[in-house]
């Protein structure tokens, strides 16, 4: 079985220039449709995982995790659908996984905070059956502007999923927001500058893909093509 599977911060859900408007419809538009049977995505507006879920595809689930700057959420979502661009990050956020695989169905989430300062950051993870097997997914957004806090994240977020799987199949995803890491028991399957496709018991099918958005995001989504073993 062959899981295409999909990485993307989506900064908050903001353009490079300023659009100066809300960009949900746009960014559901082009997640919908790209190839992919697994989204993990970062720096997401909390009510939308929900939407892009609906836009992608009749039967996608969606999985999601609060981070950070969601106290009054209410009232940070009407300023943050009237002034994306003015409010920024403290609009909330949230890490979310959509499955929209035939075949795929999440029978397990997870989640487990790595800090609470100077912003809390969450390790995301969804327990998958695919062709009869079990599969952890892992979805994370590590610290920034702290190269020893974006490395004790991706170590802690390791070792809880390398425990969470038990030995089956895993696949850990996300902004880790670093250039260039190790983690032990997982293979770099490859990434585009800070977003990274770790793997253990997967076999990747060619190289990483950054895919075509336009001016959404200041990240490039990274696409890659997972072998599931026999």
């Amino acid at each position: 079985m062959r899981l295409r599977v999909l990485t993307w911060n989506l900064m908050h859900g903001r353009a490079v220039p300023p659009a100066g408007r809300d960009l949900q419809a746009e960014f559901g538009a082009v997640l919908a449709g790209w190839e992919w049977d697994l989204a993990l995505l970062q720096e997401v507006p909390p009510w939308w995982p929900e939407l892009l879920a609906a836009g992608a595809g009749q039967g996608t689930e969606h999985r999601l995790v609060l981070t950070s700057r969601n106290a009054l959420l209410p009232l940070r979502r009407a300023l943050a659908v009237r002034w994306p661009d003015a409010i920024k990050s403290n609009g909330g956020g949230a890490n979310a996984i959509l499955v929209r695989a035939p075949g795929l169905s999440v029978v397990a989430h997870a989640t487990l905070r790595l800090c609470l300062r100077p912003e809390r950051r969450q390790l995301q993870a969804v327990r998958l059956v695919a062709a009869g097997r079990p599969l952890w997914v892992g979805n994370l957004h590590a610290t920034v502007h702290d190269d020893a806090g974006s490395r004790r994240d991706s170590e802690r977020a390791r070792v809880a999923l390398l425990r969470w799987a038990a030995g089956a199949p895993v696949l850990l995803g996300g902004d880790f927001n670093v250039r260039d890491l190790e983690l032990a028991g997982l293979d770099h399957a490859g990434g585009h500058d800070v977003d990274h496709f770790f793997v253990s018991g997967l076999e990747p099918l060619g190289a990483p893909q950054t895919l075509q958005r336009g001016a959404l995001s200041d990240h490039a989504p990274v696409a890659l093509t997972l072998m599931l073993p026999q």
